[in-house]
């Protein structure tokens, strides 16, 4: 083999590697990233699988909110600018609603999402 041959085929396995680490074995915890903002979470549509161990790590952008996932026994003051990790285990399927719990201004009755189990 050449020189480069031998280069292109490291890259090629070292790639192949990293690749593999991304992907996510069965059992492994979900980490979930969502933001808190006048009058809206981001994301709003959360998609998870049943058993799924889940780790929701919470930011409010502006002022303080709140975060209610009812079907799970959720329900967090959110500080603005404090990340707030909340974990709960999805042990059953549907689409719960989830929504903000601290009144936060006249669209707050608007300030909603869902978290679906497959």
């Amino acid at each position: 083999m050449t020189r480069l041959n031998i280069t292109v085929a490291t890259a090629a396995l070292l790639a192949g590697s990293a690749y593999l680490a991304e992907i996510p074995l069965l059992g492994d915890d979900s980490e979930i990233r969502v933001t808190a903002r006048k009058y809206e979470f981001s994301p709003n549509v959360i998609t998870v699988k049943r058993g799924d161990h889940i780790r929701m790590v919470i930011t409010a952008l502006d002022r303080t909110h709140g975060f209610k996932l009812e079907a799970f026994h959720v329900d967090q003051k959110l500080s603005k600018g404090e990340p707030v990790t909340v974990e709960f285990t999805a042990d059953q399927t549907g689409t719960f609603p989830f929504e903000c719990s601290h009144f936060c201004g006249l669209g707050h009755q608007k300030m909603k999402g869902q978290l679906r189990v497959e």
